[in-house]
């Protein structure tokens, strides 16, 4: 055989070889990870990715491409106008409700949803292929909301897993939104995104009349009645599931003020939502003034502006200036 000839048959023989280790190799990585994914859920799931779905109710406040973008099932709340329900945002928009409520016959007000309007869209998750969900609902300490969907959860063992966010409007939505970037990591993973946000959110509110306030019950019939005879424009609070007083001011841009400075004592935010009730101006204000500030301030690159749900505003009243943020941990 020529030197050529051997040459050739060596590096045929040397490729067999670096073949067969190369197959025996990949072999036992096989046999490993089937191994530990049989040993260990964890691990499984990497491999095999659970299927999440997420769930919320309409306080949520979340904007309509926000929800199409990550498939979020959105339950409507129900608003009472004069004898008449409607489920939240729909048959009557947020500009018309704010501009009937003052002068309304009756009161405004409220209901949580029905069982039976949880368990349609959970149905449909699980038809679709979803393995689990999360349900991500308004503090359960200003509303029956979450204790209905719970209901409804038990008609699937194991299959839905409900959250009290403890929180209001993007407060509640930030929450539902970190649940959905991370529900590709499982059920777990998720979970710890939802609480570490739920810990790091905060939710403030200038309100023009503490008369809807009394009304819902939240504050005590007589301060209600002292701070619409002195004109008080009161600064709230959504602090541990809580509408929490934080401010007493005579006029508008003390109040405005008053949310400017607690915005600031945010710092470095990861996300940010600027909340009215109407009061487009206002809150246009407040933005503006943010963003001339954002070197000093770390304001995320995308802030939303959210004119807040009517069933949230039924006990803010219109003329309503606020914020929802999450700081960075």
């Amino acid at each position: 055989m020529s030197f050529r000839g051997r040459k050739n048959a060596a590096q045929s023989n040397l490729n067999s070889i670096r073949l067969l280790t190369a197959l025996a190799r990949g072999a036992s990585v096989a046999a490993n990870i089937k191994s530990a994914a049989r040993n260990d859920k964890g691990i499984y799931a990497t491999l095999c990715p659970m299927k999440l779905g997420i769930v919320t109710d309409s306080t949520a406040d979340l904007p309509a491409y926000l929800v199409e973008q990550h498939e979020i099932q959105v339950v409507p709340t129900l608003l009472i106008l004069d004898g008449k329900e409607y489920k939240d945002g729909i048959g009557i928009s947020r500009e018309e409700f704010y501009t009937r409520l003052p002068s309304l016959q009756t009161p405004a007000t409220t209901a949580a949803p029905s069982i039976g309007d949880f368990l349609a869209p959970y149905q449909s998750l699980l038809d679709s292929g979803c393995d689990h969900i999360l349900s991500i609902h308004v503090s359960g300490k200003l509303s029956g909301v979450v204790n209905v969907a719970r209901r409804a959860a038990q008609e699937f063992p194991g299959k839905v897993t409900c959250v009290d966010s403890g929180s209001l409007s993007m407060g509640i939505g930030f929450q539902v939104l970190a649940a959905a970037e991370a529900a590709d990591l499982g059920v777990k993973a998720a979970l710890e995104t939802v609480e570490l946000t739920q810990q790091t959110s905060k939710v403030f509110a200038a309100l023009d009349t503490m008369e809807y306030l009394k009304r819902s019950g939240r504050i005590p019939g007589v301060v209600a009645n002292i701070g619409g005879m002195l004109s008080i424009k009161p600064v709230v609070e959504l602090r541990d599931g809580e509408v929490k007083p934080m401010a007493i001011n005579r006029t508008t841009s003390q109040a405005d003020e008053f949310i400017y400075s607690r915005l600031v004592e945010v710092g470095e935010m990861s996300r940010l939502a600027i909340l009215h009730t109407n009061a487009e101006a206002r809150a246009r204000h407040l933005l503006e003034r943010m963003m001339q500030e954002k070197t000093r301030m770390s304001v995320p690159r995308d802030v939303l502006f959210v004119n807040v749900t009517a069933v949230i505003g039924t006990h803010l009243g219109p003329n309503c200036i606020g914020f929802a943020a999450v700081r960075k941990p």
